[in-house]
């Protein structure tokens, strides 16, 4: 084979549909003002959320188990605002890209932040929490270090992370990318997937079902009321399945 055929047989591979589902970010309107909607959110649970996805054949939504809640006692939902960086010696740029991330950050974010697998430095700190609560962000999701816990902590602001580490990111990592596709653990998060964070972890919906899984999960929330009203009335197990219930 010559190198011009070699060159056409590679050159002719078609990777439309792959770049198209890899890193698609579904431009989707809610019926409900968006406030609503993660106000509702945050009225269910993570478990609950799982559920529904898994009616839609979605068992990889959950982020992975390694993901602590800094506040067990605080559920919360925002729109998936996504960071990726990676460990690097590299310092120039570090800082003004960082600030050009935060300068974009919205209103009602759920910050995700994919490390690459870093596990020596930390992404997340004081001044950042202080910045993120200032801009009207939700919470913040870190797949790695953070530190100035006592700082964080003084902030009604959730945050989900990996390790605490006192060391900071400048010479160890840099941010490479925001705002595009990234994968923790199975889950892929595209910009304004709903993010649901509670004492169990982060469930992550995507955009385009968030409503509908909305709807789905508030009536398993009140089925389950039933359930154990049916529980506490001392019914059976054999009642409880005849009537619909489960376990």
């Amino acid at each position: 084979m010559s190198i011009d055929q070699y060159k056409k047989e590679v050159g002719m591979m078609n990777l439309e549909k792959l770049i198209a589902e890899r890193e698609h970010t579904p431009d989707v309107t809610f019926p409900v003002p968006d406030e609503e909607l993660l106000a509702r959110y945050e009225q269910l649970y993570a478990g609950a959320v799982s559920d529904v996805l898994r009616e839609h054949a979605l068992l990889d939504q959950g982020l992975p188990g390694h993901i602590l809640p800094l506040r067990p006692n605080r559920t919360v939902a925002g729109f998936a605002f996504t960071v990726k960086s990676a460990p690097n010696v590299k310092v120039t740029g570090e800082m003004s890209y960082r600030a050009q991330m935060l300068s974009e950050l919205p209103k009602n974010a759920f910050i995700a932040w994919d490390t690459s697998g870093d596990q020596k430095a930390t992404l997340w700190g004081g001044v950042m929490t202080a910045t993120a609560v200032s801009l009207g962000v939700r919470a913040a999701l870190i797949d790695g270090g953070i530190r100035d816990t006592h700082q964080i902590l003084e902030k009604d602001f959730p945050v989900f992370y990996r390790y605490r580490i006192p060391n900071g990111s400048l010479g160890r990592c840099l941010i490479t990318h925001y705002q595009v596709p990234i994968l923790i653990g199975d889950v892929i998060i595209r910009p304004g997937d709903v993010l649901l964070g509670d004492i169990d972890g982060v469930v992550c919906v995507p955009r385009a079902i968030a409503h509908e899984v909305l709807l789905r999960a508030e009536e398993i929330k009140a089925n389950e009321k039933k359930l154990f009203g049916w529980v506490a009335e001392g019914r059976s197990v054999k009642q409880i399945t005849d009537d619909g219930g489960y376990f």
